[in-house]
């Protein structure tokens, strides 16, 4: 009985292991921009004036700028987003990177980064063709 289990958690062990994991494809971090992403509003209110009732009712707002990155693939251009907005961490542009796709997200890391991976957003995918770069 013993050794039938023992197979079994063999035989179970092995299909798990047999499973390969999605393959990285190779890039280049081409070049770095500032996008807007949204706006932060601030009304001027404070509890006192709206107790009072001297605050006037305006809104200071300012657009929020986000780090956009363009990952050249061998075949495709990504345009990515950082998913951690409060705490994006500075790509080196002109290095390469290993990425793969995960369901809704890229998964990113630098080859001579802390080794760290890291999710993205796709924003726009180009197809392109030879070597060089075209803007997008």
């Amino acid at each position: 009985m013993k050794s039938k289990m023992l197979i079994t958690a063999i035989l179970f062990a092995s299909f798990a292991q047999a499973k390969e994991p999605k393959a990285h494809q190779s890039g280049t971090l081409v070049q770095m921009d500032s996008a807007e992403c949204g706006f932060d509003e601030n009304s001027g209110k404070s509890v006192v004036g709206e107790l009072v009732g001297t605050d006037s009712a305006h809104k200071k707002t300012h657009a929020l700028l986000c780090q956009e990155y363009l990952l050249q693939g061998d075949s495709v251009i990504y345009r990515i987003r950082p998913r951690d907005e409060k705490h994006p961490v500075l790509l080196p542009v002109g290095q390469r990177a290993q990425f793969r796709i995960h369901k809704d997200k890229m998964l990113l890391q630098v080859e001579d980064g802390d080794g760290k991976e890291r999710e993205y957003n796709v924003v726009s995918m180009t197809p392109h063709q030879g070597n060089t770069m075209s803007s997008p």
